[in-house]
């Protein structure tokens, strides 16, 4: 475990509700718990921050020395070796990207580096790009024996960031658990998890957020016991000749997903479940997508487009007002 900073005592609201913002993953993070045990509470910050530090550390494409980017830069050279944690990751890859038919592709970063979203695009990526990234994205490519992982051609790489936050914010949890902590919200990028409740009610309340008018909210839900993850086309996006190309690209096409859906919201039992269904749907599109979510089991969805906002009908259960 990579040492930890030095923390400073974090003082409770008037519910007993500690809070620690932070950023990591390359997003803005928040730990809520109840604690009235300073020195409690100060161990399970250190061992959950110091865990997602480690985890970061391993697993971040932007990590020049990360086991990930190490795999990367050998594509198409040679094998590297991996640790059980590695092997563990691209055992969850491997599932998700056969539970979802291929919609979530690990090995898609050569479809991320075309469609660079930090950059200001004056220009739509080139046809031959897109098709040279296609190339070189496939989960099936990626070799894999004891201990080791190959990419066999120049310019692949994989990326975690379809599962990786969602993931994190599982074994956080489970951290919290393990130190008897009863009620805790963990936020990781708006990839949320609640246990217990926020000391007035018995759960937590987390906002829907309206994919139209990004400062609004279009409901709230009752969070205790399970995940919410949300995908949609407002959080990173941009604007070419009057046509909007969100973040989210389906490695089917090439190109970012444009089926009118704006925002969809799932709960679920994990958050890694969760969030690769969140993304799994808004790929769909709004009615296959919502027949996804009613035939998977323990999963209900919100999905948003221009017209209207429909819901599975348990999502409608765990729905309350603003609090």
């Amino acid at each position: 475990m990579a040492s930890s900073p030095n923390y400073v005592p974090v003082t409770p609201d008037a519910r007993g509700v500690r809070t620690v913002s932070f950023r990591a993953l390359g997003t803005a993070c928040v730990i809520q718990f109840r604690c009235e045990d300073e020195k409690k509470s100060l161990l399970f910050l250190a061992d959950a921050l110091g865990w997602l530090g480690d985890f970061e550390a391993k697993f971040s494409r932007f990590r020049a020395d990360s086991l990930v980017s190490k795999i990367n830069q050998a594509a198409g050279h040679e094998w590297v070796t991996i640790d059980q944690e590695m092997a563990t990751m691209l055992d969850l890859a491997d599932d998700m990207f056969h539970l979802t038919k291929g919609i979530l592709d690990p090995s898609m970063l050569p479809l991320l580096q075309v469609w660079d979203w930090k950059k200001v695009h004056t220009e739509l990526p080139a046809t031959t790009a897109i098709n040279e990234a296609l190339r070189l994205t496939g989960w099936g490519k990626v070799q894999r024996r004891a201990n080791a992982i190959f990419l066999p051609h120049a310019g692949m790489g994989l990326d975690f960031g379809g599962f990786g936050k969602e993931y994190a914010v599982d074994q956080l949890v489970k951290i919290a658990v393990r130190h008897s902590i009863v009620d805790a919200l963990i936020d990781l990028g708006r990839d949320i998890f609640g246990i217990g409740g926020n000391g007035i009610h018995p759960f937590w309340h987390v906002g829907i957020q309206d994919g139209i008018q990004h400062d609004k909210c279009i409901g709230g839900l009752a969070v205790s016991g399970f995940a919410v993850c949300a995908s949609g086309d407002y959080a990173r996006r941009f604007e070419h000749h009057g046509v909007t190309y969100g973040h989210i690209i389906d490695p089917r096409t090439g190109w970012p997903v444009r089926n009118g859906l704006h925002a969809v919201t799932v709960t679920a039992p994990t958050c890694l479940m969760a969030g690769i269904y969140a993304t799994c749907i808004f790929v769909l599109g709004k009615k296959e997508g919502l027949h996804y979510a009613n035939c998977a089991p323990q999963l209900d969805a919100c999905v948003q487009d221009e017209q209207s906002v429909e819901k599975t009908k348990n999502f409608i259960r765990k729905q309350v007002q603003a609090a």
